[in-house]
């Protein structure tokens, strides 16, 4: 049993929680996942590790409340407990001193940039942040990357903070400002990810995408997260998740990524509904 020690909405369906998992907290590094169960009978689900603190033996995740799994943790409190949390998984991000680097985050895939850019930083780079959301109320860990990065650039979709548009047209503007990269390290939607990754093999940009393929078990024995990148069959849990943008099919991946989609649509309106159904319970 984990506890939750900390729970901070971030923003609308943005959860922020500490979670007290010190076997994880010691081992971890940036790019690492965990896979997490609320309770015997629930569903398996990966999430990033934010960040640790290894003297306390707590983990940080942020999850976007979007299924039926990530909508109960939602439910849960400070003091309250997630029965496994499993990690950390994943082959760590490969760090080392290149020169500059830039970061980009679409979405709740701005927390899983964090710990990848705070690492580089580390590692003596200059570090170039660009994160985007759909709408100012979506923007997260802006003052926490804006205190690693060398640069900061923030879009909105609507243009209510920061400038308007999106990830790929900032990162554009970057380049075509003489701005220069060894490598860009990616994370958020599939298509936007596939995006910075077109935009970047003409530059010959070192390119590296995090893969949220669908995963059971994490250690490679279920075949679930099986992506193609360089023409060649790879597990995103073991050999990932960050790949080699330039060589990953992301249209296979797309498509795959849908396959239980009417089984997850059909979970969660089965707890939304039993959710108003309590509410008209305890108005009776």
């Amino acid at each position: 049993m984990h506890e939750i020690v900390e729970k901070k909405v971030l923003a609308d369906v943005l959860t922020k929680y500490v979670v007290r998992a010190p076997y994880v907290a010691k081992k971890c590094k940036a790019g690492n996942f965990v896979i997490i169960r609320l309770n015997e009978c629930g569903e398996r689900i990966p999430l990033t590790i934010v960040d640790a603190d290894a003297d306390n033996g707590t983990i940080t995740l942020i999850v976007q409340a979007v299924g039926k799994t990530t909508r109960l943790l939602s439910k849960k409190l400070e003091g309250d407990f997630i029965l496994d949390v499993a990690g950390p998984l994943g082959r760590p991000t490969p760090i080392a001193k290149v020169g500059t680097v830039v970061c980009v985050g679409g979405g709740v895939g701005t927390a899983e940039v964090f710990p990848i850019a705070k690492a580089l930083k580390k590692a003596g780079n200059n570090v170039v942040t660009i994160i985007g959301a759909r709408t100012r109320g979506l923007v997260i860990l802006e003052n926490e990357l804006r205190e690693i990065s060398d640069k900061l650039f923030i879009v909105t979709d609507d243009g209510s903070y920061g400038s308007k548009g999106f990830v790929t047209d900032a990162l554009g503007q970057y380049f075509a400002d003489d701005g220069h990269a060894a490598e860009v390290f990616a994370i958020g939607p599939l298509a936007m990810m596939k995006a910075v990754s077109m935009l970047t093999l003409p530059l010959k940009v070192k390119t590296y995408v995090s893969l949220n393929a669908l995963m059971v078990d994490g250690t490679g024995m279920c075949g679930g997260c099986r992506v193609t990148v360089g023409g060649k069959m790879q597990f995103a849990c073991i050999d990932g998740p960050e790949f080699n943008g330039h060589e990953v099919d992301f249209d296979e991946l797309m498509f795959r990524t849908q396959s239980y989609s009417d089984m997850e649509r059909s979970a969660d309106e089965q707890l939304l509904a039993q959710n108003h159904s309590l509410v008209r319970e305890s108005h009776r």
